[in-house]
């Protein structure tokens, strides 16, 4: 599972590297959802042409008079300034161009242009560069406006650029010509006429542009192309008839069917002059949304962090405590994402959610199944020699189960049948193995009945072990009353063999004992090797059972059972005598 970890960190890193188109709009609709939107500044007003309008005055477009009319009534009814999102780069045919420009230099006032793609550009605007003159969106031609109305007033370029998934989400506050000239945008422009300001000043970075100044605001933080992210504010709306527009800037546009196109943005379609409404509104908030020139970098560091962690929580913690932490990593992501945008920074933690998900999926899955193939070879491992009880807390705790085991104190009972080969030499080999195996299984269960583990058949003996892989408390007691069980049930069989016995307890290493490919559950040490030699000494002392010193003198060993000391034996490996004992029936 370990290995894994940096071939998923890849291919999960490479939409956010690449910046792939579904990855890029799930980031921006996370925007969408989580921006919140502002109050409006209390300085603006958009005026709609509706359909109504358009019909009442014979048709659009409306004659120049009727404008110039219109602007005077605005400037009557207390509007500080107008900007008119319509372009005249035509002569009106029913003339009044005259009178509508001079009405136009009555108050600060801004007419629209929009891109036409035919390489024409207005007259350079004037513009200060503090830095490299890098960055920005290169314009592919404007249309301007009438003469007479541009000498008379500014023009500001309506432009409002799509983002991938075709929503207007970042508008430029200027735009280049081919050779590095600046055409500022509509909402810009409005600033310029109401300070009454000439000059834009540019701040730009290595990345591209940082900042634009105008002189009677704070600056304005953008991002390298220059572009302003438009917090959709509820600007108040009015109408030719009604005209509340005291005290504010008013944006003038047509809503009637079919005039101008509707422009799709997160909040809905929106007509030119209410977006470029928007933007001037944006100008004006001083945490409003921007995704800084770092941020792909940071949103590759935090899914680095958090995948990672996600990964070692499932590889670390169990499932219950690895869903926990997990859950909680998952959750601490996206406030810190929520943290940012709320404080303008457009950090994007939607794809690392998805990426702790994908990882912590996958991650549970390659758990689940490495345990539901230990479960199994647990039980298959160990259903004929433990009781199903003990099979299943082993499947629940597998960890002492891991190649190498523990050292443990346990106590080892060791079976033999006595003149197995003469047995052999007389008998069929199908009745030898029938014997064999009634004996062995009155062994086995007998071990089974006293929470004991057969840990192996070693031809026509046996290996049990009490104390593991299951604690038992009382394993020394529990041992010596498996030993007289097997021979009461061999006798009560009435089975043509002779069991030795032999029991010793003592320190031993347990566990899985072999190679990573190949193992088996056992134990090693001298305890063990010990209990193997009391076994043989059982013809040697005349007795079926014979015990070590260490089992009868064991705290909890039950004081009850009768037992019968006999005359200490040496073994093999051992200088000393030992002390032994049996069971009297």
């Amino acid at each position: 599972m370990k290995k894994l970890i940096l071939p998923i960190l890849i291919i999960l890193l490479l939409p956010l590297i690449y910046q792939s188109t579904p990855t890029e709009i799930l980031k921006l609709k996370v925007f969408d959802s989580l921006i919140q939107t502002p109050q409006e500044s209390g300085n603006f007003v958009i005026l709609n042409i509706t359909e109504e309008d358009v019909e009442r005055e014979g048709g659009y477009p409306l004659p120049r008079q009727r404008l110039a009319q219109i602007q005077i009534d605005l400037l009557n009814e207390g509007a500080v300034g107008v900007g008119w999102v319509i372009s005249f780069p035509q002569a009106d045919r029913m003339g009044g161009d005259e009178m509508f420009a001079e009405t136009l230099g009555y108050a600060p006032s801004v007419i629209a242009m929009f891109e036409d793609g035919k390489g024409n550009y207005p007259k350079p605007t004037g513009t200060v560069v503090k830095g490299k003159d890098n960055g920005g969106i290169v314009s592919l031609g404007v249309k301007e406006n009438l003469n007479t109305l541009k000498n008379n007033t500014l023009q500001g370029l309506a432009i409002a650029p799509t983002e991938v998934d075709q929503l207007v989400r970042r508008i430029p506050l200027l735009v280049k010509t081919p050779n590095n000239n600046w055409i500022p945008s509509f909402g810009t422009q409005i600033y310029k006429a109401l300070f009454g300001v000439k000059t834009y000043i540019i701040k730009t970075n290595d990345n591209g542009i940082e900042e634009i100044s105008i002189r009677g605001i704070p600056p304005i933080k953008t991002d390298s192309l220059g572009r302003k992210w438009i917090s959709w504010v509820d600007t108040p709306q009015t109408n030719l008839k009604e005209m509340e527009v005291a005290g504010k800037f008013v944006f003038v546009g047509v809503t009637a069917n079919g005039v101008m196109p509707q422009i799709a943005t997160p909040v809905g379609l929106l007509e030119p002059h209410k977006i470029q409404t928007a933007l001037a509104e944006s100008i004006l908030i001083q945490d409003s949304p921007y995704i800084p020139d770092w941020h792909l970098a940071a949103e590759l560091l935090i899914l680095v962090i958090t995948v990672t962690l996600v990964w070692l929580c499932v590889n670390i913690f169990g499932m219950t405590k690895g869903i926990v932490f997990t859950s909680i990593l998952f959750f601490l992501t996206i406030f810190f994402g929520h943290y940012l945008i709320q404080r303008g920074v457009l950090i994007d933690v939607s794809w690392t959610l998805i990426s702790q998900f994908i990882t912590a999926s996958i991650g549970f899955y390659l758990r689940f199944r490495q345990q539901y193939k230990l479960r199994q070879q647990i039980k298959k491992q160990f259903e004929h020699y433990l009781d199903p009880r003990q099979v299943k807390k082993l499947q629940d705790n597998p960890d002492s189960l891991v190649l190498g085991g523990e050292r443990r104190y346990c106590t080892f009972l060791f079976t033999d049948v006595r003149g197995f080969t003469a047995m052999s030499e007389k008998l069929e080999p199908e009745e030898v193995t029938k014997i064999m195996n009634k004996a062995l299984t009155i062994q086995a269960n007998a071990v089974k009945e006293y929470d004991g583990m057969v840990d192996k058949y070693i031809g026509d003996a046996m290996m049990a072990i009490f104390n593991a892989p299951i604690d038992l408390p009382n394993h020394e007691t529990a041992a010596v009353l498996c030993a007289k069980e097997i021979q009461d049930k061999i006798k009560q069989a009435n089975i043509d063999v002779e069991i030795g016995v032999g029991v010793n307890t003592g320190y031993a290493v347990i566990g899985n004992m072999g190679s990573d490919t190949r193992f088996d559950y056992t134990a090693i040490g001298d305890a063990v090797n010990l209990a193997a030699r009391l076994e043989s000494s059982t013809k040697e002392v005349g007795e079926d059972i014979v015990i070590g010193y260490n089992t009868i003198n064991a705290k909890n060993f039950n004081s009850e059972i009768t037992l019968k000391e006999l005359k200490s034996i040496y073994v093999k490996g051992k200088e000393k005598p030992i002390q032994i004992y049996t069971i009297i029936n």
